[in-house]
């Protein structure tokens, strides 16, 4: 037999090629899905692995796969982690609104510097270890080992029987279609709720309501930065512990408080008129209410003056901007005005008017992420959140007392419209709202009565019932319709906060909803998507 014969037939055999360096790209998205930042898909790493293993002969097909490989490989990236698909990227026209500054913060805002750390880590033991050891078996065997034992990279189990899944003591997996089926329950029965608002009684004293709706503030937040305890919150008649806003954007949850004379409706038809019975404003002016509005900013980003007139009843603002002076520059690079001028200016006014009860809806900006101040050089720069937030509480503090000074009846109620995600967890990234998880939707509601009687506690009164929207707007409802105590007590408040209607954890975004099932949270990233055990660990 020749020697050159088995060179021959060896040249004619397809040699089957290891993953090479893509072995690196493997281990170091099985380290992060280790540690909780990814959601690896399996069926489609395991295609783009034979992707890469396919035996080619040519040269050119070769460079052609290395060229397809990289885009392909990002693609599949961005498709594991936690982010919004890339057609829901905040909603094209409103990223487009936003700064160049703004933009930069939120690209930092996705850098973790230690995890970075750790993943040049794995570099280095991979470049230590790649000479010896055939990884290309290890990246197979870990997409094996995921696809069997990780309950996190697979849809949750279909199958399961209806009445089985809905039972809170039932331990098993619920399914994807089980949890679908108790969100539609959840909408149907919402769909029923409605605050029977009552007229006044003939004893009733009439006050002014001031809703202050303040976007961006969180329990969370305030834990973040420290200001749980601020005199503001201390202020307070009554504290709401576990109020859901139920949304993770501006316009949404404004919307939802301005409807909050019925139960909770799914996102999407918050942009579709809503009955009158549910416009809280539309009954408090039956009910002899002027409605007013009042902004610390123009309204134009994310569309929201309009949104809120449109679709929450609002009234036009009324009062003169142009003596105001920018404490802010806005996310779309519009100013930002002060809480303390805006108020102030406004119950001066208010105090000139003849009407007995007016209804006021006011928004603060002062607190959204996309904010910056102005240097002493005349460039942009990020704005502190604490910074902000200890202003912010501060003015409305002040307010409180002016309102005191003045000896007028009037009802404050704060109701944020969501958080800051100052924190983040292992599923968003600090400063992302996309998963409206439950540190973002739970935020701090506080009733205060002024010129209404005395209160004889030195600290507020505490709702630890989950609620939301229509319990706000129940207590309302009571509070023009309660008789004015004798002497200088105010109301009673047993009554008043008896039997308020309670809310189930439901929170929707543009894209993803969260909610609490069988005391266990789950998150839908899409409504494509199957439903995840929601693990918010705090990076």
């Amino acid at each position: 037999m020749s020697k050159l014969e088995p060179v021959t037939g060896a040249s004619t055999a397809r040699v089957w090629p290891g993953l090479g360096h893509w072995n690196l790209y493997f281990i170091l998205k099985f380290a992060l899905q280790w540690g909780g930042y990814l959601n690896i898909q399996v069926l489609p790493n395991l295609l783009f692995v034979a992707f890469l293993l396919i035996p080619l002969r040519k040269h050119s097909t070769v460079v052609i796969r290395r060229l397809l490989a990289v885009p392909l490989a990002m693609a599949l990236f961005y498709r594991d982690t936690w982010l919004p698909p890339l057609d829901e990227w905040g909603e094209w026209p409103l990223v487009m609104d936003f700064s160049s500054g703004h933009l930069l913060t939120l690209a930092g805002s996705l850098v973790d510097w230690s995890l970075c750390g750790w993943l040049l880590v794995v570099v280095m033991a991979y470049q230590f270890v790649q000479p010896w050891l055939r990884l290309t078996t290890l990246s197979l065997a870990g997409l094996a080992w995921l696809s069997v034992t990780h309950p996190s990279v697979l849809p949750l189990t279909h199958g399961v029987s209806l009445t089985r899944a809905l039972a809170p003591a039932d331990k098993a997996a619920p399914s994807s279609e089980a949890i679908d089926v108790y969100l539609k329950q959840f909408y149907d029965t919402e769909a029923d709720r409605r605050v029977s608002f009552l007229p006044a009684t003939a004893a009733a004293q009439p006050f002014d309501l001031l809703l202050i709706n303040i976007d961006s503030m969180s329990w969370d937040d305030l834990d973040a930065v420290g200001l749980r305890d601020h005199l503001l919150l201390r202020q307070m008649d009554v504290l709401f512990d576990h109020f859901n806003s139920a949304a993770s954007d501006q316009v949404p949850a404004a919307l939802r408080l301005l409807r909050a004379g019925c139960g909770q409706p799914a996102r999407r038809d918050l942009f579709v008129p809503a009955p009158e019975s549910c416009l809280l404003f539309d009954e408090l002016g039956k009910q002899g209410f002027v409605g007013q509005t009042l902004l610390n900013h123009t309204g134009r980003f994310a569309g929201f003056l309009n949104a809120v007139q449109t679709l929450g009843s609002l009234p036009e603002p009324d009062l003169d901007t142009d003596h105001w002076q920018p404490m802010l520059s806005g996310p779309d690079g519009l100013p930002v005005w002060r809480d303390r001028e805006v108020l102030g200016d406004w119950w001066k006014h208010r105090q000139t008017q003849p009407q007995a009860r007016v209804a006021l809806f006011y928004n603060t900006l002062t607190l959204h992420e996309g904010n910056h101040v102005m240097a002493a050089d005349g460039k942009l720069q990020r704005a502190d959140y604490k910074t902000r937030a200890q202003v912010l509480l501060d003015d409305l503090s002040g307010f409180i007392e002016q309102l005191e000074l003045s000896g007028r009846r009037v009802v404050v109620v704060m109701v944020p419209n969501h958080g800051a995600a100052l924190r983040g967890d292992r599923m968003q990234f600090p400063g992302m709202h996309e998963i409206p998880s439950p540190s973002i939707t739970q935020v701090p509601v506080g009733i205060k009565l002024i010129g209404m009687g005395r209160n004889p506690r030195s600290m507020p009164l505490h709702v630890s019932e989950p609620s939301s929207y229509l319990a706000v707007a129940q207590l309302i409802d009571r509070l023009y319709g309660a008789p004015s105590p004798a002497g200088d007590e105010q109301p009673d408040w047993q009554p008043l906060l008896a039997g308020l209607a309670q809310a189930r954890l439901v929170s929707e975004s543009e894209g993803s909803t969260v909610l609490d099932y069988a005391a266990t949270p789950y998150v839908r990233i899409t409504e494509k998507d199957p439903w995840l055990p929601y693990r918010p660990v705090s990076q």
